[in-house]
């Protein structure tokens, strides 16, 4: 990579194996990862579980926990304690349990003073007539807890159909589950905490995996966002432009479609970008697909040339 990566913090991602995972992760991205049940890259991030290390340039082999400590003024000097923000290429082979994630507000009561969950998907590919559960069909606080309690699944569950290219928005409270054949670039505040309401009954190592129904219970928003304001198309948007497609009090994302050039300035604390189509360079330094990057502070302009499609994100100030 020449010139150390022109100051852009490129970061290894880490592989997590999950029951529902597949081959993607390693054969289509090229992560060295071994085995078939790869679920989930840690693209970019801080968190305990998957701390990932920068690997060019003066800080090779640091965290990106101990960059956000150390070095404060590449972020944008931001008052968080930690970096903000999660960065996952999520390969489903098979369905994901039905889960429901808490705000800052209960995580910080209930599970140790963990951030709570909102997160976004874009659909990087799917199969035709694809569907993802968002939300969820009880009218009332009571009729959810009959549903839940009488195992009234097939009532309850909400499935919304996508197409490749769609984006949407999961805010805490929201029943939600990416379905078989799925693959997607989530970006999602820094936090592990999912409350599994359902899991189709399946056993791991021959028994069923841990659900969490009264704090599902808890935190679930009745009724649900309508299916309509769940789901958008990011079919048309501008080539060679930072297309902010969502923006929210825990994040803001932008879409990229380089075709020959595109110039932009970084004026964010940071942006966060993975690469996921196609290959070019950023002010030189050479990326492609399965890259995850850092375009820190005051960079000043950003020049990326080639044929790529990117998903980058940011927080407010």
């Amino acid at each position: 990579m020449g010139n150390e990566g022109n100051g852009l913090l490129f970061l290894e991602p880490v592989c997590t194996h999950n029951i529902w995972g597949g081959k993607k992760l390693r054969e289509e991205f090229g992560y060295p990862a071994e085995g078939d049940d790869l679920g989930e890259c840690w693209g970019i991030s801080a968190h305990p579980e998957g701390d990932g290390m920068i690997r060019n340039g003066s800080f090779q082999g640091k965290t990106l926990s101990q960059m956000w400590a150390e070095h404060p003024d590449l972020f944008g000097n931001l008052p968080y304690d930690r970096y903000p923000l999660l960065t996952k290429i999520i390969d489903a082979q098979d369905d994901l349990s039905i889960q429901v994630h808490p705000d800052d507000a209960y995580a910080l009561v209930h599970e140790n003073g963990s951030l709570g969950k909102t997160e976004c998907w874009f659909i990087c590919d799917c199969k035709e007539d694809a569907a993802l559960v968002v939300g969820h069909n009880a009218k009332t606080a009571e009729e959810l807890k009959e549903m839940v309690a009488e195992g009234r699944w097939q009532e309850l569950i909400r499935e919304v159909p996508i197409h490749k290219g769609d984006f949407i928005q999961i805010d805490p409270g929201t029943v939600h589950a990416i379905k078989a054949d799925t693959l997607i670039l989530e970006t999602q505040q820094n936090s592990a905490i999912t409350y599994r309401l359902y899991d189709y009954g399946r056993l791991q190592n021959g028994k069923p995996r841990e659900l969490h129904i009264d704090k599902s219970l808890d935190v679930i928003t009745v009724p649900a966002k309508s299916a309509e304001e769940s789901v958008r198309s990011l079919a048309n948007l501008q080539e060679n432009k930072l297309n902010q497609i969502y923006t929210c009090e825990k994040y803001t994302v932008f879409k990229l479609d380089v075709n020959g050039s595109a110039v932009f300035e970084q004026r964010f604390p940071f942006l966060a970008a993975s690469v996921l189509e196609g290959q070019g360079s950023v002010n030189g330094a050479e990326v492609r697909k399965g890259d995850h990057f850092i375009i820190p502070c005051g960079y000043g302009n950003v020049e990326m040339k080639g044929n790529m499609s990117l998903i980058l994100s940011t927080v407010e100030e």
